[in-house]
């Protein structure tokens, strides 16, 4: 369940990354282990031939964010 959860905010953050940068920027695949070799350690993002690349953990924490705050506004629609 855990797992499931977890793709359901990559590809949540995903999904955002790519409209909210017009295609710019790039998330990183799943079983990529492209974060371990050109970017820091728990770093969110790095550039990769020019394109920015945010990394699963970048991925999550938008997803996370993302479901955050419509959950803020289902509970700041119901309360008023």
């Amino acid at each position: 369940m855990d797992a499931l959860l977890e793709i359901l905010l990559v590809l949540t953050g995903k999904v955002l990354v790519h409209l909210l940068s017009f295609g710019r920027w790039r998330g990183e695949a799943l079983a990529n282990t492209e974060a371990r070799i050109y970017s820091a350690a728990g770093g969110l993002s790095f550039v990769r031939e020019g394109r920015r690349v945010v990394t699963v953990a970048g991925l999550t924490l938008i997803g996370m964010a993302f479901y955050g705050l419509v959950l803020t506004g289902v509970f700041v629609a119901l309360s008023s």
